[in-house]
């Protein structure tokens, strides 16, 4: 799978970002030169994540015949100590539906074992970056 990011905006940081068919304008805020006209990369970072605990224990629930009816995941970033080492997300999970206490901590356990939330805690990473001719 190959992802393209391409400049948007010629004036401003502003770029088009393509994945398969889908197509998304990413940008920065004023302070970081942009016009808060898209996400972030921090933002796609994090809504990774949130998006991932969503499907993950949706899945989960429809494959073990839970009532879950709806989930909503919030991701809160942290990011002062960033340049330190340190980035800091916190996810609260919302479980619609009539679940007993036992299934609400199974699908927590789950939305812990994410592959997005295994990716960026337990799997080292490693970039290689090159120019095109």
């Amino acid at each position: 799978m190959s992802i393209s990011v391409r400049r948007d905006d010629m004036a401003g940081i502003r770029h088009r970002v393509q994945i398969r068919q889908h197509a998304f304008t990413v940008d920065s805020g004023p302070a970081a030169g942009g016009k808060d006209e898209g996400p972030s990369p921090h933002d796609l970072y994090d809504a990774a994540l949130g998006s991932c605990k969503a499907l993950t224990v949706l899945l989960y629930a429809r494959r073990k015949g839970m009532p879950l009816e709806d989930v909503e995941v919030q991701v809160e970033r942290d990011d002062s100590q960033e340049r330190q080492g340190t980035y800091r997300l916190k996810t609260s999970l919302r479980l619609v539906g009539p679940l007993d206490e036992a299934q609400r901590a199974e699908l927590l356990r789950v939305a812990g074992k994410c592959p997005v939330h295994r990716l960026m805690s337990e799997v080292t990473t490693e970039i290689e970056t090159v120019l095109l001719v």
